[in-house]
């Protein structure tokens, strides 16, 4: 791996669990100082001991991030969860003001896989303007786009377990799913030793099928899961009568439309050439977590 550069390093979201994580690594390799930011930095005191400096700041406060990002060198921006239509992308436009005006020389930006306006995904467009952002600010930077998380498998695996079929309307389309904890590996290996402009793809080592996950849970299982390919509607109305909310169902199924539409099949190499080590795949991973995947199973 190239040499690590010069801190202050800091990262946003620092007591989420990519953020953390992040922190963690950083600490692990001697980077530092580091500097880890939270909208509850009470929820990083125990980082003290390992020489992190907590302090607060908040994307939606603009006159946090002056002292939040004070003497930073290499920020790193953890996308923002939040579904509102354009809160998103404002909190990301304050973050990258609020760089600009410290004089950061590196941002990294947990971006998404394909990030086209035309994407079923509704917050794609917010990272789309949120990468125009950060290459119009002139800053270095690192644009990690990542596919959608293996770790959201596990509830879902779980329910398709006891249920005994997989449910998922993204027809036969594939996803290059990446753990939360590859994503970290990414975002840490950029903050440290990432140089010039680039656009990377942090997904697995191949993209996979739901029929694919669902043989896969079948092994975990012991017993046949069959997957199940629903019409999108359908999904949302199962999802609305197991008690969640209409926005949140159909924000959920927006990800299964996008996976049959082909925009998040995608398979890259990239995080092994920054890491120096490939992602780990759907299916160790799934293995990795028997356990949860079975705990319904008594």
């Amino acid at each position: 791996m190239t040499s690590i550069q010069n801190g202050p390093f800091i990262v946003t979201g620092a007591s989420g669990q990519l953020g953390r994580q992040v922190v963690d690594l950083l600490v692990q390799a001697g980077a530092g100082p580091v500097i880890a930011i939270s909208r509850t930095p009470e929820k990083l005191a125990d980082l003290a001991g390992e020489g992190v400096e907590a302090r607060r700041g908040d994307f939606n406060d603009p006159a946090s991030l002056e002292a939040a990002f004070a003497g930073g060198k290499r920020l790193l921006i953890i996308s923002t969860d939040d579904l509102e239509p354009g809160k998103r992308l404002a909190a990301h436009s304050n973050a990258i003001a609020a760089a600009s005006a410290a004089g950061i020389g590196h941002i990294v930006y947990t971006s998404l896989t394909n990030p086209v306006s035309d994407s079923p995904i509704g917050f794609a467009p917010d990272h789309a303007e949120t990468e125009k952002l950060i290459v119009a600010s002139g800053a270095d930077h690192t644009i990690l786009r990542n596919n959608l998380y293996a770790d959201l498998l596990l509830m879902a695996g779980a329910q398709s377990i006891a249920l005994g079929q997989h449910f998922a309307a993204a027809a036969d389309g594939k996803t290059g799913y990446v753990t939360r904890a590859d994503c970290a590996r990414a975002a840490a290996a950029a903050l440290m030793t990432g140089r010039g402009k680039q656009t990377l793809d942090i997904t697995g080592p191949a993209a996979v099928s739901q029929a694919e996950i669902a043989e896969i849970l079948s092994g975990i299982a012991g017993k046949q899961i069959s997957y199940v390919a629903l019409p999108s509607e359908d999904l949302v109305q199962a999802m609305i009568a197991n008690g969640l909310p209409e926005f949140m169902a159909r924000v959920f199924v927006s990800f299964d439309e996008a996976i049959a539409q082909g925009y998040l099949d995608v398979a890259s190499a990239d995080l092994n050439a920054l890491t120096g080590q490939p992602g780990q795949s759907v299916r160790d991973f799934l293995l990795a977590n028997r356990a949860a995947l079975l705990r319904s199973q008594g």
